[in-house]
């Protein structure tokens, strides 16, 4: 990722959106990462991914949850539990 002095957006505006429609770009201000400019494809993929991501935790949590489990119910809510956590294992 290239980085480029948040200073110099307003001369070079067309460069930095060219640019980043190939990769991301950092912006520095007193020496300091401040800004990242990216494609719209980009983010979406990055949101993409993290709800892909979020989804592959929360069917960890939830058999996690499920096999520390002590409490005390019928088998069918027990074996629904666990259908559940398996698909989102699957989903990923």
């Amino acid at each position: 990722m290239q980085s480029y002095p948040l200073k110099e957006i307003r001369d070079r505006q067309r460069e930095l959106l060219d640019h980043a429609a190939i990769e991301p770009i950092l912006l520095i201000e007193d020496s300091q990462p401040k800004y990242v400019i990216l494609s719209a494809q980009e983010y979406q993929q990055l949101i993409v991914r993290l709800s892909k991501l979020e989804e592959i935790a929360f069917g960890q949590l939830a058999e996690t949850a499920l096999q520390n489990s002590r409490m005390v119910g019928s088998e069918p809510f027990t074996a629904e539990l666990q259908r559940l956590a398996a698909m989102e294992n699957h989903d990923g």
